[in-house]
Protein backbone atom coordinates (compact mmCIF):
# COMPACT_ATOMS: atom_id res chain seq x y z
CA UNK A 1 0.00 0.00 0.00
CA UNK A 2 1.36 3.43 -0.94
CA UNK A 3 1.48 6.32 1.53
CA UNK A 4 -1.37 8.01 -0.34
CA UNK A 5 -3.52 4.88 -0.17
CA UNK A 6 -2.72 4.54 3.52
CA UNK A 7 -3.80 8.14 4.11
CA UNK A 8 -7.11 7.55 2.33
CA UNK A 9 -7.66 4.36 4.35
CA UNK A 10 -7.12 6.33 7.56
CA UNK A 11 -9.77 8.84 6.47
CA UNK A 12 -12.17 5.98 5.76
CA UNK A 13 -11.73 4.77 9.35
CA UNK A 14 -11.84 8.22 10.96
CA UNK A 15 -15.13 7.83 12.83
CA UNK A 16 -14.90 11.33 14.35
CA UNK A 17 -15.92 12.70 10.96
CA UNK A 18 -19.35 11.15 11.47
CA UNK A 19 -20.20 13.83 14.05
CA UNK A 20 -20.18 16.36 11.21
CA UNK A 21 -21.13 14.13 8.29
CA UNK A 22 -24.30 12.57 9.67
CA UNK A 23 -26.22 15.74 10.66
CA UNK A 24 -25.04 17.46 7.47
CA UNK A 25 -26.25 14.54 5.33
CA UNK A 26 -29.65 14.63 7.05
CA UNK A 27 -29.93 18.37 6.43
CA UNK A 28 -29.03 17.96 2.75
CA UNK A 29 -31.54 15.11 2.44
CA UNK A 30 -34.31 17.32 3.82
CA UNK A 31 -33.33 20.19 1.52
CA UNK A 32 -33.51 18.10 -1.67
CA UNK A 33 -36.61 16.12 -0.72
CA UNK A 34 -38.91 17.56 -3.44
CA UNK A 35 -38.94 14.99 -6.27
CA UNK A 36 -38.36 17.37 -9.24
CA UNK A 37 -35.35 19.04 -7.60
CA UNK A 38 -33.95 15.66 -6.56
CA UNK A 39 -34.35 14.27 -10.07
CA UNK A 40 -32.48 17.22 -11.58
CA UNK A 41 -29.62 17.14 -9.05
CA UNK A 42 -29.26 13.37 -9.31
CA UNK A 43 -29.25 13.37 -13.12
CA UNK A 44 -32.40 11.23 -13.37
CA UNK A 45 -33.72 13.51 -16.11
CA UNK A 46 -30.70 12.77 -18.34
CA UNK A 47 -30.26 9.10 -17.41
CA UNK A 48 -26.76 9.63 -16.00
CA UNK A 49 -25.36 11.07 -12.74
CA UNK A 50 -25.04 14.84 -13.24
CA UNK A 51 -22.22 15.59 -10.80
CA UNK A 52 -19.33 13.94 -12.73
CA UNK A 53 -20.38 15.78 -15.89
CA UNK A 54 -20.39 19.19 -14.18
CA UNK A 55 -17.00 18.72 -12.50
CA UNK A 56 -15.26 19.00 -15.88
CA UNK A 57 -16.20 22.68 -16.17
CA UNK A 58 -14.54 24.18 -13.05
CA UNK A 59 -11.59 21.77 -13.19
CA UNK A 60 -11.04 22.52 -16.87
CA UNK A 61 -11.39 26.28 -16.43
CA UNK A 62 -9.05 26.40 -13.44
CA UNK A 63 -6.49 24.17 -15.16
CA UNK A 64 -6.31 26.49 -18.15
CA UNK A 65 -6.15 29.51 -15.81
CA UNK A 66 -3.18 27.94 -14.01
CA UNK A 67 -1.44 27.34 -17.34
CA UNK A 68 -1.95 30.96 -18.39
CA UNK A 69 -0.87 32.29 -14.98
CA UNK A 70 2.35 30.26 -15.10
CA UNK A 71 3.27 30.43 -18.79
CA UNK A 72 1.22 33.23 -20.30
CA UNK A 73 2.27 36.83 -20.67
CA UNK A 74 0.48 40.13 -20.06
CA UNK A 75 -1.71 39.47 -23.09
CA UNK A 76 -3.30 36.41 -21.43
CA UNK A 77 -4.16 38.02 -18.10
CA UNK A 78 -7.74 38.86 -19.09
CA UNK A 79 -8.31 35.32 -20.33
CA UNK A 80 -6.94 33.86 -17.09
CA UNK A 81 -9.25 36.10 -15.06
CA UNK A 82 -12.22 35.03 -17.16
CA UNK A 83 -11.36 31.35 -16.67
CA UNK A 84 -11.10 31.80 -12.90
CA UNK A 85 -14.51 33.50 -12.86
CA UNK A 86 -16.06 30.78 -15.04
CA UNK A 87 -14.74 28.11 -12.69
CA UNK A 88 -16.16 29.89 -9.64
CA UNK A 89 -19.59 30.19 -11.29
CA UNK A 90 -19.60 26.54 -12.40
CA UNK A 91 -18.45 25.27 -9.01
CA UNK A 92 -21.73 26.25 -7.33
CA UNK A 93 -24.09 23.89 -9.23
CA UNK A 94 -21.33 21.28 -9.23
CA UNK A 95 -21.21 21.40 -5.44
CA UNK A 96 -25.01 21.21 -5.20
CA UNK A 97 -25.15 18.00 -7.26
CA UNK A 98 -22.25 16.54 -5.29
CA UNK A 99 -23.93 17.21 -1.95
CA UNK A 100 -27.10 15.59 -3.21
CA UNK A 101 -25.24 12.40 -4.20
CA UNK A 102 -23.16 12.41 -1.03
CA UNK A 103 -26.23 12.57 1.23
CA UNK A 104 -27.11 9.00 0.17
CA UNK A 105 -23.75 7.51 1.21
CA UNK A 106 -22.86 5.79 4.48
CA UNK A 107 -19.80 4.90 6.56
CA UNK A 108 -16.41 5.11 4.86
CA UNK A 109 -17.92 6.54 1.67
CA UNK A 110 -19.55 9.34 3.62
CA UNK A 111 -16.29 10.17 5.43
CA UNK A 112 -14.26 10.29 2.23
CA UNK A 113 -17.01 12.34 0.60
CA UNK A 114 -16.94 14.86 3.44
CA UNK A 115 -13.19 15.42 3.08
CA UNK A 116 -13.67 15.60 -0.71
CA UNK A 117 -16.26 18.35 -0.17
CA UNK A 118 -14.03 20.22 2.30
CA UNK A 119 -11.13 20.19 -0.16
CA UNK A 120 -13.30 21.48 -2.98
CA UNK A 121 -14.88 24.12 -0.74
CA UNK A 122 -11.39 25.32 0.16
CA UNK A 123 -10.57 25.45 -3.55
CA UNK A 124 -13.68 27.53 -4.26
CA UNK A 125 -12.80 29.89 -1.42
CA UNK A 126 -9.27 30.34 -2.76
CA UNK A 127 -10.50 30.99 -6.29
CA UNK A 128 -13.15 33.46 -5.15
CA UNK A 129 -10.46 35.34 -3.21
CA UNK A 130 -8.17 35.10 -6.26
CA UNK A 131 -10.85 36.66 -8.45
CA UNK A 132 -11.36 39.49 -5.97
CA UNK A 133 -7.60 40.14 -5.84
CA UNK A 134 -7.37 40.18 -9.64
CA UNK A 135 -10.22 42.68 -9.91
CA UNK A 136 -8.39 44.91 -7.42
CA UNK A 137 -5.23 44.79 -9.50
CA UNK A 138 -3.30 42.57 -7.04
CA UNK A 139 -2.29 40.05 -9.67
CA UNK A 140 0.53 38.43 -7.70
CA UNK A 141 -1.80 37.63 -4.81
CA UNK A 142 -4.45 36.49 -7.28
CA UNK A 143 -2.06 34.01 -8.88
CA UNK A 144 -0.86 32.68 -5.53
CA UNK A 145 -4.41 32.14 -4.29
CA UNK A 146 -5.35 30.42 -7.54
CA UNK A 147 -2.42 28.02 -7.31
CA UNK A 148 -3.36 27.22 -3.72
CA UNK A 149 -6.91 26.56 -4.89
CA UNK A 150 -5.62 24.32 -7.67
CA UNK A 151 -3.78 22.23 -5.11
CA UNK A 152 -7.01 21.83 -3.13
CA UNK A 153 -9.09 20.90 -6.17
CA UNK A 154 -6.47 18.35 -7.21
CA UNK A 155 -6.69 16.66 -3.81
CA UNK A 156 -10.46 16.81 -3.92
CA UNK A 157 -10.46 15.33 -7.41
CA UNK A 158 -8.30 12.42 -6.26
CA UNK A 159 -10.77 11.62 -3.48
CA UNK A 160 -13.68 11.92 -5.92
CA UNK A 161 -11.98 9.41 -8.20
CA UNK A 162 -11.40 7.12 -5.24
CA UNK A 163 -15.10 7.21 -4.38
CA UNK A 164 -16.16 6.23 -7.88
CA UNK A 165 -13.41 3.89 -9.07
CA UNK A 166 -12.28 2.28 -5.82
CA UNK A 167 -15.49 2.41 -3.78
CA UNK A 168 -18.08 2.23 -6.59
CA UNK A 169 -20.19 5.11 -5.28
CA UNK A 170 -23.05 6.07 -7.62
CA UNK A 171 -22.13 3.34 -10.08
CA UNK A 172 -25.04 1.36 -11.57
CA UNK A 173 -25.30 -1.62 -9.22
CA UNK A 174 -26.95 -3.79 -11.87
CA UNK A 175 -24.41 -3.17 -14.65
CA UNK A 176 -22.83 -6.64 -14.36
CA UNK A 177 -25.89 -8.56 -13.21
CA UNK A 178 -26.95 -10.74 -16.11
CA UNK A 179 -29.83 -13.14 -15.61
CA UNK A 180 -30.42 -16.33 -17.59
CA UNK A 181 -31.01 -16.08 -21.33
CA UNK A 182 -33.16 -19.23 -21.34
CA UNK A 183 -36.42 -19.80 -19.51
CA UNK A 184 -35.58 -20.61 -15.91
CA UNK A 185 -37.91 -22.06 -13.26
CA UNK A 186 -38.03 -19.80 -10.17
CA UNK A 187 -41.25 -20.39 -8.17
CA UNK A 188 -44.54 -22.26 -8.00
CA UNK A 189 -47.31 -20.10 -9.46
CA UNK A 190 -49.55 -20.52 -6.40
CA UNK A 191 -46.79 -19.22 -4.10
CA UNK A 192 -46.91 -15.70 -5.55
CA UNK A 193 -49.68 -13.63 -3.97
CA UNK A 194 -51.16 -10.66 -5.81
CA UNK A 195 -49.42 -7.35 -5.02
CA UNK A 196 -46.89 -8.95 -2.67
CA UNK A 197 -43.26 -8.56 -3.81
CA UNK A 198 -41.27 -11.79 -3.80
CA UNK A 199 -37.53 -12.27 -4.23
CA UNK A 200 -36.44 -15.37 -6.14
CA UNK A 201 -33.20 -16.71 -7.56
CA UNK A 202 -32.79 -16.94 -11.33
CA UNK A 203 -29.42 -18.42 -12.11
CA UNK A 204 -26.77 -16.18 -10.58
CA UNK A 205 -29.02 -13.18 -9.94
CA UNK A 206 -31.92 -12.40 -7.63
CA UNK A 207 -35.18 -11.24 -9.21
CA UNK A 208 -38.21 -9.37 -7.88
CA UNK A 209 -41.58 -10.89 -8.83
CA UNK A 210 -44.87 -9.00 -8.52
CA UNK A 211 -48.28 -10.33 -9.61
CA UNK A 212 -50.86 -7.85 -10.91
CA UNK A 213 -54.00 -9.71 -11.99
CA UNK A 214 -52.99 -12.16 -14.69
CA UNK A 215 -49.66 -10.43 -15.31
CA UNK A 216 -46.41 -11.20 -13.53
CA UNK A 217 -43.69 -8.54 -13.65
CA UNK A 218 -40.04 -9.32 -12.98
CA UNK A 219 -37.15 -6.94 -12.35
CA UNK A 220 -33.67 -7.27 -10.91
CA UNK A 221 -34.13 -7.13 -7.13
CA UNK A 222 -31.05 -4.96 -6.51
CA UNK A 223 -31.70 -1.22 -6.88
CA UNK A 224 -29.46 0.25 -9.57
CA UNK A 225 -28.82 3.34 -7.44
CA UNK A 226 -27.20 2.06 -4.24
CA UNK A 227 -28.08 -1.63 -4.19
CA UNK A 228 -31.20 -1.44 -2.04
CA UNK A 229 -33.43 -4.56 -1.70
CA UNK A 230 -36.45 -3.85 -3.90
CA UNK A 231 -38.34 -6.85 -2.49
CA UNK A 232 -38.59 -4.86 0.75
CA UNK A 233 -40.03 -1.84 -1.06
CA UNK A 234 -43.64 -0.77 -1.50
CA UNK A 235 -45.77 -1.59 -4.55
CA UNK A 236 -48.21 1.04 -5.81
CA UNK A 237 -49.61 2.08 -9.17
CA UNK A 238 -47.60 -0.45 -11.14
CA UNK A 239 -44.33 0.74 -9.56
CA UNK A 240 -41.92 -0.36 -6.86
CA UNK A 241 -40.27 2.12 -4.48
CA UNK A 242 -36.79 1.34 -3.13
CA UNK A 243 -36.84 1.30 0.69
CA UNK A 244 -33.40 2.91 0.99
CA UNK A 245 -33.52 6.18 -0.95
CA UNK A 246 -36.98 6.28 -2.53
CA UNK A 247 -36.16 5.60 -6.17
CA UNK A 248 -39.29 4.51 -8.06
CA UNK A 249 -39.22 2.03 -10.95
CA UNK A 250 -42.02 0.98 -13.28
CA UNK A 251 -42.62 -2.75 -12.90
CA UNK A 252 -43.60 -3.29 -16.52
CA UNK A 253 -40.23 -2.28 -17.97
CA UNK A 254 -37.93 -1.13 -15.14
CA UNK A 255 -37.95 2.51 -16.25
CA UNK A 256 -37.01 5.14 -13.64
CA UNK A 257 -40.12 7.06 -12.60
CA UNK A 258 -38.44 9.03 -9.82
CA UNK A 259 -34.82 9.39 -8.70
CA UNK A 260 -32.27 9.49 -7.27
CA UNK A 261 -31.66 6.42 -9.48
CA UNK A 262 -30.55 7.23 -13.02
CA UNK A 263 -30.23 3.73 -14.54
CA UNK A 264 -33.34 1.61 -15.19
CA UNK A 265 -33.79 -1.79 -13.60
CA UNK A 266 -33.05 -4.81 -15.84
CA UNK A 267 -36.34 -6.50 -16.63
CA UNK A 268 -37.26 -10.13 -17.32
CA UNK A 269 -39.91 -11.84 -19.39
CA UNK A 270 -42.19 -14.18 -17.45
CA UNK A 271 -44.46 -17.12 -18.20
CA UNK A 272 -46.24 -19.91 -16.31
CA UNK A 273 -45.58 -23.48 -17.43
CA UNK A 274 -47.07 -26.51 -15.63
CA UNK A 275 -47.86 -24.40 -12.60
CA UNK A 276 -44.34 -22.97 -12.35
CA UNK A 277 -43.22 -19.37 -12.94
CA UNK A 278 -40.33 -19.06 -15.35
CA UNK A 279 -38.25 -16.01 -16.24
CA UNK A 280 -35.64 -15.11 -18.83
CA UNK A 281 -33.62 -12.03 -19.69
CA UNK A 282 -35.25 -9.70 -22.16
CA UNK A 283 -33.50 -9.72 -25.53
Amino acid sequence: MTQLEDLVARVERWAALDRVAEPLARAVGRAVQPAPARDVLSGTVIGHPLHPLLTDVPIGAWTMAALLDLAGGPGTERAADLLVAAGVAAAVPTAATGLNDWSDTQGADRRIGLVHAIANSAALTCYAASLAARLQGRRGAGKALALAGYGCVTGGGYLGGHLVYARGVNVNRTAWRRGPRRWTDVLADDELAAGAPRRVQAGSVSVLLVRDGNRIDALDSVCSHMGGPLEQGSIDGGCVTCPWHGSVFRLADGAVVRGPATAPQPGYETRVEDGRIQVRRRP
